[in-house]
Order: C-alpha cells, then sequence, then structure tokens
C-alpha cells in the first residue's frame, strides 16, 4: 500500500496531482469521497455535482449537504462499510432531491458502489462511491411491467393459491368520520406458498373502529384456509356486539379445535375517533406501534397472553391517540428481516415509521398520511435487507372529521354536471376506492336528474344535495326537493321512462324515498373503502403518480379506424342532456338498425338512466344475426360499472 504522506511515490505511480484532478473532474460516473465517521465531503467530481444538482459544498457533512439523507435511511449506507470495513452494494435505490432552482424533489434510482479509504496501517479514514443513475433503466422495466400487467394478472388468476390469498384478504378498508385507515400485504418472494397474515378494519356499532392484525403458523392452503375461518368469526362477532373480549374468546375455541390454526397470533385495537381512546389485546403477537404527531414512535405494552388456542387469558390495555397520531399494527416479518438481529430491527423499525410518518422521508403528496406510512416504511427497510416471511402493515390515524358535503342548485339539467363533478371530488378526498365513486355518482345523479324533472314541473325550484360520513363505514347522500312529484313515465319521449330509480336502487346498498307535500327527500347508503395494497417484491417501488385525466363533461363521437365494422368512440358524459344527441348518431350510423357498429365507451365518465335506454334500444334494434351493436367497455370504467348492473350485454375485450 502506498504510503499518501508520500507525495513523490504518489505522483511516480498515479500521476501529477494536476493531471489526476483534471482527469478526476472530467469522468462521467459520478465520484465523491468523504472523511471521518461523519462523512465529511472531501472531494466530488463534476458529475456528481450535476449529480445532486448542487455546488460548493467540499468540507460539509453528507446530512447537511443532503438533509434528505437522513429522512430516507441513506446515511447506513455510509455508516455501515465504515465501521465494518466491507464494501456496500447499492441496487436501484430509490431516491428524492431537492434540486437548486427546480421546483419540488426529484425522484432517481441509483446503483452504488461505496469502498472504505484506509490509512497506511489499514483504519478505515474515510469512504469513496461510485454513483450511477440508473433512472432510465429503471422507468423502462416499470413501463415494461405495466404494458405486461394484463398478461400477469390473467397468469396469476389462474393459479388458486394466489387467488384464495386475494380473496381472503379485504378488497378495502372502511373510510370513518375521524379516522383514516391504510394497509399493505408485501407477499414473501417464495411463489407458490400464500400466507397465514391478515389484517381487517371492521367499524363497531358504538362509533369506535376495530384494527385487526392475524399471523397463522405456516404457509400455503392450510395457513390460509385458517386464516379465513378465523377472520370470518372475528369480523362476525365485533361487527355484530363490538366486544373484544368476547370476539378473542370465540376465535380462541375456535383455534382450539383446528389444528391449523392452533398458535396463530393476534392483535386487535379498537379506537374511538371521537376521543382517541384505544383498547387493544397482543395475543401473542407483537404489540402496536404509536407514532405521536411531530414525536417519536413508542411501542405500547403488551397486554399479556398467548398465542390462540394455547389456553391463555386475554386481558385488554389501554391508550390514547391524540390529533393527528398513528397507531401502527405490523406482522413479526417487518422486524425478523434476513441478517439482523430482532432488538435493532425493531430500533430501526420504530425509527423509519417515525420519519415516514413526519413527512421526513420520500415526499408523495398525492398518498395519504397512511398510505406514505405503509407503503414508504416496506421499501426503505426491505430495499437494504430484503424480507423472508410476509410483511403485513396496518395504519391509523387519528383526524378531524370530514366536512360533510352540501350543494344547492337551481332544478335544471344544464346544473346537473356540476352537481356530480362536486360531489366526485368531496368523494375522492375521503380517498374512496374509484369503483365505489362510480356507485354513489351514479345513484346519486339519478336522484338529482329525478329532482330536476318531476319535483317542479315548469315551475322553478331548488334541488339540494347534502352527504356525510357514518360511522359504519357509509357514506350517505340526500337529496332534496320542495315540489310536488310529477310522473312523465308514460310519455313516449323520455328516454329514460322511469328506469332512473330503479338503476339508483341497483347502484347503492340502500334506497329510501319520503315523499310529502313539503317536497320529495331521496336518500342512499353505500359502503365506502379505500383501497388496500397487496403487493409483491416488484410492487414496493411505486411508479409516481399518474396525472389525473381531464375528461370534458360534453360528449364527443368521434370515428375510430377499423378493420372490421365501423367503430366510434364515445367520451364525456352520457346523461339527460346528451341521450338524445347519441340516439340520432347511433341511428344515422347503422342506418336505422341495418348496419353493424362497435361503439366504444372508454371515455364515458357518467352513464346516466338516459343513456343506458338509448343503448337498449339500438342494442335490440339492431341484434340481428349479422348486423349487431357490439358495445365495449374496458373493465373498471364507469361504463363498465353501470353495463354489469343493468345487465346490458358488453364486452371488456377491445374488439379491435
Amino acid at each position: 500500500m502506498l504510503d499518501p504522506d508520500d507525495e513523490e511515490a504518489l505522483e511516480r505511480r498515479v500521476g501529477d496531482a494536476r493531471t489526476v484532478r483534471e482527469i478526476f473532474e472530467a469522468i462521467p460516473a459520478a465520484l465523491v469521497a468523504t472523511s471521518g465517521p461523519e462523512h465529511t465531503i472531501v472531494a466530488a467530481n463534476a458529475a456528481y455535482r450535476a449529480l445532486l444538482g448542487r455546488e460548493d459544498f467540499l468540507g460539509r457533512e453528507v446530512r447537511d449537504v443532503v438533509p434528505e439523507a437522513v429522512g430516507q435511511h441513506l446515511l447506513g449506507a455510509l455508516d455501515r462499510p465504515f465501521t465494518t470495513g466491507r464494501p456496500e452494494l447499492v441496487k436501484e435505490w430509490r431516491v428524492q432531491l431537492d434540486r437548486d432552482g427546480e421546483p419540488g424533489p426529484d425522484d432517481l434510482y441509483v446503483d452504488c458502489v461505496i469502498v472504505p479509504r484506509r490509512a497506511a496501517d489499514g483504519t478505515v479514514t474515510g469512504l469513496a462511491a461510485i454513483v450511477h443513475d440508473v433512472t432510465e433503466r429503471v422507468r423502462d422495466r416499470q413501463s415494461a411491467q405495466r404494458r405486461a400487467s394484463g398478461t400477469e394478472r390473467r397468469y396469476a388468476e389462474a393459479r388458486d393459491i394466489d387467488v384464495l390469498q386475494r380473496q381472503l384478504l379485504p378488497p378495502g378498508l372502511p373510510i370513518q368520520p375521524g379516522l383514516e385507515i391504510g394497509g399493505s400485504y408485501l407477499l414473501a418472494d417464495a411463489e407458490d406458498a400464500a400466507g397465514g397474515d391478515w389484517f381487517d378494519a371492521i367499524p363497531l356499532p358504538d362509533g369506535r373502529t376495530a384494527l385487526v392484525i392475524g399471523d397463522v403458523v405456516g404457509h400455503g392452503v392450510a395457513a390460509s384456509a385458517a386464516m379465513g375461518q378465523l377472520r370470518a368469526v372475528l369480523e362476525d362477532r365485533l361487527d355484530h356486539g363490538g366486544d373484544i373480549g368476547e370476539a378473542l374468546a370465540a376465535v380462541d375455541r375456535l383455534a382450539g379445535r383446528l389444528p391449523a390454526a392452533r398458535a396463530a397470533t393476534l392483535c386487535v385495537a379498537a379506537v374511538d375517533p371521537a376521543d382517541g381512546r384505544v383498547a387493544y389485546c397482543t395475543a401473542g403477537h407483537p404489540p402496536p406501534l404509536l407514532i405521536p404527531s411531530g414525536g417519536h414512535a413508542r411501542y405500547l405494552p403488551s397486554s399479556g397472553g398467548g398465542p390462540l388456542g394455547t389456553g391463555s387469558r386475554y386481558a385488554l390495555a389501554h391508550d390514547r391517540l391524540e390529533l393527528g397520531d398513528h397507531l401502527l399494527l405490523y406482522s413479526d416479518g417487518i422486524i425478523e428481516r434476513p441478517g439482523l438481529d430482532v432488538p435493532a430491527s425493531t430500533v430501526e423499525f420504530a425509527q423509519v415509521a417515525t420519519d415516514v410518518a413526519a413527512g421526513r422521508a420520500l415526499r408523495e403528496e398525492w398518498l395519504a398520511a397512511v398510505d406514505r406510512l405503509t407503503t414508504q416504511t416496506l421499501e426503505l427497510l426491505v430495499r437494504v435487507t430484503g424480507h423472508a416471511d410476509d410483511i403485513t402493515l396496518l395504519a391509523a390515524q387519528r383526524t378531524a372529521p370530514p366536512a360533510p358535503f352540501s350543494l344547492g342548485v337551481p332544478a335544471r339539467a344544464e346544473a346537473i354536471p356540476s352537481i356530480r363533478k362536486a360531489l366526485d371530488e368531496w368523494l375522492y378526498d375521503l380517498g374512496a376506492r374509484a369503483e365505489e365513486v362510480i356507485l354513489v355518482r351514479h345513484a346519486a345523479g339519478e336522484l338529482i336528474t329525478n329532482a330536476v324533472e318531476h319535483a317542479y314541473g315548469p315551475s322553478t325550484g331548488e334541488v339540494r344535495v347534502r352527504a356525510r360520513c357514518t360511522g359504519r363505514g357509509s357514506v350517505e347522500v340526500e337529496v332534496t326537493d320542495d315540489g310536488r312529484w310529477s310522473d312523465h313515465t308514460a310519455d313516449p319521449d323520455r328516454l329514460d321512462r322511469g328506469r332512473g330509480l330503479a338503476m339508483a336502487r341497483d347502484f347503492a346498498d340502500d334506497l329510501r324515498i319520503e315523499t310529502g307535500p313539503a317536497g320529495t327527500t331521496a336518500t342512499v347508503r353505500q359502503r365506502m373503502t379505500r383501497p388496500a395494497r397487496l403487493l409483491s417484491t416488484a410492487d414496493v417501488t411505486p411508479s409516481p403518480a399518474p396525472p389525473a385525466p381531464e375528461f370534458p363533461e360534453l360528449m364527443l363521437i368521434l370515428d375510430q379506424p377499423s378493420g372490421g365494422p365501423p367503430r366510434i368512440r364515445v367520451d364525456g358524459s352520457v346523461d339527460a342532456t346528451t341521450a338524445a344527441q347519441l340516439r340520432e348518431e347511433l341511428q344515422m350510423r347503422t342506418h336505422g338498425g341495418t348496419t353493424p357498429l362497435t361503439v366504444d365507451l372508454t371515455g364515458v365518465t357518467h352513464l346516466a338512466s338516459a343513456g343506458v335506454a338509448v343503448l337498449y334500444e339500438a342494442v335490440t334494434r339492431t341484434g340481428a344475426p349479422g348486423r349487431p351493436l357490439l358495445l365495449y367497455a374496458p373493465a373498471g370504467g364507469p361504463a363498465q360499472h353501470v353495463l354489469s348492473v343493468v345487465a346490458l350485454p358488453h364486452t371488456t375485450i377491445d374488439p379491435g
């Protein structure tokens, strides 16, 4: 090893200092060197400065130059090689940097090799790192994965064990006033082993919400089946009576009779959003992590008791959430990651969760705080060590209850789109799943249309729409008018002919109509949930949020190229104001029902009963062999939801 103090020997072997500096500066790879345990930057070339978008940071510590590194837990990649003397390899880590003069943080993906720098006696004195920006490579792969996602989903659905796993986990988590809930389930890398972990959130009769995480021993069909039985019994008891002790006693008895469920662990926490009180029980399961708003996380004391089916008694423990606080339930896969001892991993988990909850990690403003907590915590921890077991995270944040929705508009058809749009925005602000927003929007839209068309006749009036979250995971929408009911169902020119109320009843869980001399009040109630995430390792690093599509409220009908029958695309809202236009267009393009036509409904943002009536009429008119009207509505879109509810034949596979 060369003595770094022997400048002449260095110059003979390496080159003169001026030349070496010029070459170091010109190398296209980003190079940086640090000194000491605080990682003071002592050298950085032009490529590294360009990568960071910053200058003049020699002599400063990395944590001061790149403050984002603390919250994103990047300093560990420097601390480890400095402490151990062994090189560190970073592979496709997502990093967010605030570049000078540029708005918002940039998402970068980097590969990095970090090697210790040593003194003549072998002591580690600093580090040298080569950083490669691999963002383009990762983005290309993500794009390819998204393009192949349809094929992958079809393949996954063909695997019985994957279908079983997905069916046994909740597709969504309830929307509760004053309590925001998010959950993620990260599957182990083993492709043929469904796990026995599960999570749930159950609105209780008294306004509280029960958060549940459980873990059945083992993997495979037997573990998943046992998990499903435990989950069903627990959910039924909590939903019916809300008594945690009684529900635990029931699943404990079941575990005693069911060998595959014996020794399953369980954590149940009932949270009252009104005052923040928490009652919880840890039946052989790790205790919840409470993350105060602006403070450091702390693990709640265990309530005692062993796993299910082992003869334990289950007491309740108590704590409290203040506004803004998070409660995080988890499975042991997050603290039993490869290569780490449990005490160190437990401390690291609490620190990472604290930083994510405080917004010091990756900035993803389009995600709710509970979703960032349950996804970024996984990403920051698993990217270092990997994971050998399923990992489940379930988070709840106590928040101020959402303000109810209230809007009054003149009873005119042209006012209906503005009400729908405002209601959509309110529902999406709750974090509701798109499928459920579509159902509520259509049910409420039919009631609003009914009020506009039936309440006042030729006179004018007002339609009032109110919506609120209930304490049982539902949204209630109330449409009120002050007029007298006028029946138009006998009118042959009416396109919907009374179909609106029937559609509203089909779309919603419950419909009530109260009519009197002072007017009519129609109320729909629909269970609303936020998405829960079932992830694989490839999904842990999320893609950037896609821009929200802007669809026109007006209806557009465009010709599309086709190698087969003529084809048109319909974009925008098909409702009482545009249905007549669609009817004329279909009559003209099918020559009164004598020519086949494909109608692409991909861009339809709202399909009201008047539009459904037009499509029914057109399908019936062109129903003879050889001249069909084919409706194409991609799965998950507004049109597909409506066509499925009203049983109107269509295809979800693009016929082109």
